[in-house]
């Protein structure tokens, strides 16, 4: 597992999202994995995405939603983001419309790293700050700048130790 930065990339990021709910934010994003050549099945990652939905909205509050989920058939994890500027009603925790979207799919292979980059990602989207100047950046790649510069303000993942 790396940071965020090792993850990230331009490609995975939609400045604005269409999607209108929940449904349609994961099919969106399973859409453009499979696009972009990170997934070979759209409905198989949809489904995944779906059912973790089912157990719990990932929606976090402060306007941030998390999905995640995992998948045998991928050989490393995969980031994405999306921004939706006028909200989404995505039945999160505190009962807000969502505006920031960060993916999560880590093969299933590896829970511990799909835990802590969970944990990472949770830790920069804290910074109110941050939240407000992703709802403005105005292009993908002021996004990703400010996400990366975020990331870079807390210490480098260690790999977990053989034991």
């Amino acid at each position: 597992m790396g940071t965020i930065r090792d993850l990230l990339q331009d490609d995975l990021i939609i400045e604005e999202m269409v999607s209108t709910d929940k449904m349609g934010v994961l099919r969106e994003f399973a859409r453009l994995l499979k696009l972009r050549g990170r997934v070979a099945n759209e409905d198989e990652l949809f489904h995944v995405l779906a059912e973790r939905e089912a157990l719990g909205s990932t929606g976090i509050g402060d306007g941030v939603a998390i999905p995640h989920g995992k998948l045998n058939s991928i050989p490393e994890m995969i980031v994405a983001f999306g921004r939706s500027r006028r909200g989404v009603d995505y039945q999160s925790l505190d009962a807000k419309p969502v505006f920031l979207f960060f993916l999560l799919v880590t093969p299933a292979d590896k829970p511990g790293d799909h835990l802590k980059t969970l944990a990472r990602i949770s830790r920069i989207l804290k910074n109110s700050g941050l939240r407000a100047d992703l709802k403005q950046a105005p292009q993908r790649q002021d996004i990703q700048r400010l996400i990366f510069e975020e990331d870079g303000k807390y210490p480098q993942p260690q790999p977990l130790a053989n034991t």
